[in-house]
């Protein structure tokens, strides 16, 4: 008999190792697939548990906001369709495009991307409406006369304004009401302004990747950034341009902590100055500070924080000095909040609820990815944002209805993509392209799935 009939993978010993390793790659593939849905699965099965006729919680797609309601449209296939291409592409384009090019396309990608999913309602329902809605910013833009009176008079006046403004400090609804006085007012303007805003969050967020983990890594994390259920929430809601001034303040000051000098300080001051602005848009978005904090203190750069801590206080004076105090404004926010619905939702159960639509805004393949990250730099940026995220969580100020408030940490989580992406090679695009298929799949089925009031 020929020796070569009698081989088998004991007498290999590297070809042993070798399926081992691809055994206990499975293995935990598939743990992390079962823990991701065992998460969604209980956050939604307590919420059902507490959502009874005598306490109106108002979620009816536990845990996510909505109804349940499967509505496959033509133009779902769009969204199926430009997703796959971008999951194709992107790989592809993210090892060979120039750094610059690359970027725009990314962003290009994602508004796309976001519009597409939106669009499987048509342009009224998916893009207008939920810009529309009673209970959003447009609303209260008509009862804004003055801006000195109205940050003068916001939190004794809170009760007359939509919802969403009475849980939000006034910076988006005064810069709404600027735009309507310049021409620019109405739904199609404001579903715009934050699907751009949305979309300016991924080059952001790989300009950090790239000066904390390399140029590498940023590239290897961009398909991931581009391609998430995340987008679901991007066309339209306000806490995607948030997403956007966010990202671009972390990113302006984790720069600031690579450099030296004036430039630094340059980078440091206008960093500090959006993050003084993105207190103005979402009292919890402080919490996003804790990203270049931590990249500051790997660095042992402590100046880049002083000088963005100053510069964003500056924001905040001026605000007081327009009659506008940030913290009287949180106390009112938090007042109203458990006088109404957030009186209603047992914290514990939201706690818990809220990691699980966390967990459906990720997708499932990032769940593997943070399972497989090694990179200790990028681990720098996963690590913070997720704490964010607890801190966010604990404060118990947000039980529920949380799909578009964690937009602004998502990016920052989801680069852990890029562990999912390793080589540059055919087979490695292929197998990051069989990942962000996955994504496509879960964002579809979620967004036809769930009729989200976003």
């Amino acid at each position: 008999m020929s020796p070569l009939t009698q081989w088998d993978s004991r007498s290999d010993p590297a070809g042993e190792v070798a399926l081992d390793r691809r055994a206990e790659r499975a293995r935990r593939t598939v743990g992390a697939l079962l823990v991701w849905a065992a998460l969604i699965a209980v956050g939604g099965g307590l919420v059902e548990l507490v959502r009874t006729p005598e306490r109106n919680i108002r979620l009816n797609a536990p845990p996510l906001t909505g109804v349940f309601d499967w509505r496959p449209e033509p133009l779902t296939l769009v969204a199926v369709a430009v997703g796959l291409v971008v999951a194709l592409g992107a790989p592809y384009a993210a090892t060979r495009l120039g750094w610059r090019t690359l970027l725009l396309a990314a962003t290009v990608a994602a508004a796309v991307w976001a519009v597409a999913l939106a669009l499987g309602e048509g342009w009224d329902l998916g893009i207008l409406r939920p810009v529309e809605l009673p209970k959003e910013y447009l609303a209260s833009v008509p009862l804004v006369g003055s801006p000195g009176d109205f940050l003068t008079t916001f939190t004794d006046r809170i009760r007359d304004y939509g919802i969403h403004v009475q849980g939000h400090p006034p910076g988006l609804l005064l810069a709404l009401v600027g735009l309507d006085r310049v021409g620019l007012g109405g739904s199609g303007w404001a579903a715009g302004l934050f699907i751009a805003g949305g979309a300016l969050a991924v080059p952001a967020t790989l300009v950090s990747v790239r000066e904390v983990a390399g140029e590498g890594a940023a590239r290897h994390a961009l398909p991931f950034v581009v391609v998430a259920p995340a987008a679901i929430w991007i066309a339209s809601t306000a806490d995607a341009l948030y997403a956007g001034v966010g990202a671009w303040a972390i990113t302006l000051v984790v720069l600031a902590t690579g450099r030296r000098g004036r430039r630094a300080d340059a980078l440091a001051l206008v960093g500090g100055l959006l993050f003084g602005a993105t207190a103005m848009l979402s009292y919890g978005l402080v919490l996003l500070a804790l990203i270049p904090v931590v990249i500051a203190a790997h660095r042992r750069r402590l100046r880049p924080i002083v000088v963005a801590a100053l510069a964003g206080s500056s924001v905040l004076l001026g605000f007081l000095v327009a009659g506008f105090w940030w913290f009287d404004g949180l106390l009112t926010t938090r007042e109203r909040y458990f006088a109404g619905v957030g009186g209603r939702r047992p914290y514990l159960v939201f706690l818990i609820a809220d990691l699980a639509i966390l967990a459906v805004v990720l997708g499932p393949a990032i769940a593997v990815a943070l399972g497989r990250l090694r990179d200790h730099a990028v681990w720098l940026l996963v690590g913070s944002a997720a704490a964010a995220v607890a801190l966010a969580d604990l404060t118990g100020m947000a039980k529920g209805e949380v799909e578009r408030i964690w937009l602004p940490f998502t990016p920052w989580i989801l680069v852990a993509g890029l562990a999912l992406f390793t080589g540059t090679g055919p087979r490695a695009r292929w197998r990051a392209s069989g990942w962000l298929a996955v994504q496509v799949f879960a964002a579809v089925v979620t967004q036809t799935l769930v009729n989200s009031p976003w």
